[in-house]
């Protein structure tokens, strides 16, 4: 099964373990009593192309998530490793997958694109695509709820998304904060007060974002949305590297940190393995969407039932 994991070369997401482990601060909020949840999103604007015979037998869950997005949510949800070593890494990573809880078919949505554009590109519809069955029910676009059951975790959701065709090509993890206590600005003229979000932007860009509030200039106390910005680009010399060149590195000189080890695979596959078992029962629903759009609107309703919303893919 496709395994690529050339963006776990990339530097920001290897930035995440030196930004949680390095800054103190980081690790004293890195828990269930400040967070509210976890968003791992991984967009794609192009669609599946001459690459119908593959991915019809695979599909957007079995591409992506188990070998891609789980090894996002182990690097957010990791205990800290007792050192950089590679073993101590990915034993921490395993832990992480097994305590995954057994999904129901309720915590997943799937969705498969039709005809439309994206951008100035005319896309067909999924079926129409060569080597495609004119039926196929494989999906193109998955959205999952997942939970971790450990103490730091518990009561804090996960919510994945993934698919191909969508509105802009974004990979990126956006953890949100719970809001503050309203009680202090009640009679202030605030309508509400968003919660922080701490936003990795893995690609097309490179960064690291903090949402905040502060005052506006006045005699009031009225509040403004702004970010503390990190950005790669800006503050250090880069190449245009692919992530590949960090992973053949690691391989010649034997860094097996980035690569997963057969229990973390067999972790990441069990707790998807009862999504799939619904779908081929057909208890899973199959959505349309339009190209160019963020998806089929159950992925909304995934998270609207919940009181949340997704961040907006390319924002």
């Amino acid at each position: 099964m496709h395994a690529d994991p050339h963006f776990l070369g990339k530097e920001t997401v290897q930035n995440i373990l030196v930004a949680r482990f390095a800054n103190q601060w980081f690790e004293a909020v890195w828990n269930n009593r400040y967070i509210d949840h976890v968003q791992i999103t991984a967009a794609e604007t192009v669609e599946v192309g001459s690459r119908g015979s593959f991915y019809d037998a695979t599909g957007a869950l079995r591409d992506m998530v188990p070998n891609h997005l789980f090894q996002l949510l182990a690097m957010i949800a990791m205990e800290p490793p007792n050192s950089f070593d590679a073993d101590a890494i990915r034993d921490e990573k395993a832990k992480v997958l097994r305590a995954i809880r057994k999904p129901t078919a309720v915590c997943a949505v799937r969705g498969q694109y039709g005809k439309g554009r994206v951008g100035s590109r005319n896309v067909p519809a999924y079926r129409k695509v060569p080597d495609v069955a004119t039926d196929s029910r494989t999906e193109t676009y998955v959205a999952l709820k997942l939970e971790v059951d450990t103490w730091r975790w518990a009561g804090v959701p996960f919510y994945l998304r993934t698919g191909k065709a969508l509105a802009a090509r974004d990979t990126e993890i956006v953890v949100t904060f719970k809001a503050v206590p309203y009680a202090l600005f009640r009679d202030c003229p605030i309508d509400r007060l968003p919660a922080n979000r701490l936003i990795f932007q893995l690609q097309p860009d490179e960064s690291i974002v903090l949402d905040m509030l502060v005052k506006k200039p006045g005699p009031v106390i009225k509040t403004a949305g702004t970010t503390l910005d990190f950005t790669y680009a800006d503050h250090f010399k880069l190449s245009g590297r692919t992530g590949y060149e960090t992973l053949l590195y690691d391989m010649m000189t034997g860094d097996q940190t980035l690569f997963q080890r057969a229990e973390q695979i067999e972790a990441g596959w069990a707790a998807v393995q009862p999504i799939l078992d619904d779908w081929v029962k057909d208890k899973g629903r199959l959505e349309s969407y339009a190209p160019g759009s963020a998806g089929p609107a159950g992925a909304d309703a995934l998270l609207e039932r919940d009181g949340r919303f997704w961040h907006r893919i390319g924002q």
